[in-house]
């Protein structure tokens, strides 16, 4: 109840009353704690609570691991988090896809191409097919690392795999070629894309518009901006 109407102190004063009367809490009670503790940022107190949580005598579970691996990421400590993931694997328990994309994404924005990676082969290995936002969260990770190369492998890795690749896709990969400023790569990329059948949406539009402009290339923006609307028109 507590937790649904986010009212820490409350059940901070109950938790409370139930020790000092010699009440054993049990793992949903601690759990519930931990995310309160989580979505308050208060990492210390979820921590504190997680490890009491281990001293119950039963087995942590799937719930209790997700609670502590999102206070490690809302504190921007992916690797603990990404710790806490491989205890879990080793006894065979995986989280759920909200928490291996939280994870994913923490990796993503903080440019770590490497451990997003790891987390994508954690997500694999849980038997989760990788849908196009996952997939997109890895592309971001490599663009923010600025490796194109291997943004652009993962994205055919994609395709290949069935996952239709988005516009946001698209989008990050072409920033990933201006930021390394491989304006070949980029039209090559774009000419395969049309070959296979694939129309760029106008979130990847208006980023070539803007580096084609940057570049002062003003007939290509114009080119671009009259297929758009071309496109537009048909749907």
């Amino acid at each position: 109840m507590y937790a649904k109407q986010n009212r820490l102190q409350d059940a901070e004063n109950t938790l409370l009353a139930m020790k000092r009367r010699g009440i054993t809490c049990d793992q949903v009670t601690l759990t519930t704690m931990v995310h309160m503790y989580s979505k308050a940022g208060n990492l210390k107190m979820a921590e504190e609570i997680f490890d009491e949580l281990k001293l119950l005598g039963v087995s942590v579970d799937k719930r209790s691991y997700g609670s502590m691996i999102m206070a490690y990421i809302r504190a921007k400590m992916p690797k603990q988090g990404e710790s806490l993931l491989s205890e879990m694997e080793a006894q065979e328990i995986y989280a759920g896809r909200e928490v291996y994309k939280a994870l994913l994404r923490a990796y993503s924005r903080c440019s770590d191409a490497e451990g997003a990676q790891r987390v994508f082969y954690a997500i694999q290995l849980a038997g989760i097919h990788p849908d196009v936002k996952i997939c997109g969260l890895l592309i971001n990770a490599y663009v923010e690392a600025g490796q194109s190369q291997k943004a652009h492998v993962v994205f055919e890795n994609m395709r290949r795999a069935g996952v239709q690749p988005n516009d946001k896709c698209v989008a990050l990969l072409l920033a990933a070629y201006e930021k390394e400023n491989k304006l070949n790569m980029a039209m090559d990329f774009l000419v395969n894309l049309e070959r296979d059948g694939i129309i760029i949406g106008k979130e990847a539009s208006e980023l070539l518009v803007g580096w084609f402009r940057r570049l002062g290339v003003v007939e290509e923006v114009e080119l671009v901006l009259r297929e758009y609307a071309a496109k537009e028109g048909e749907r």
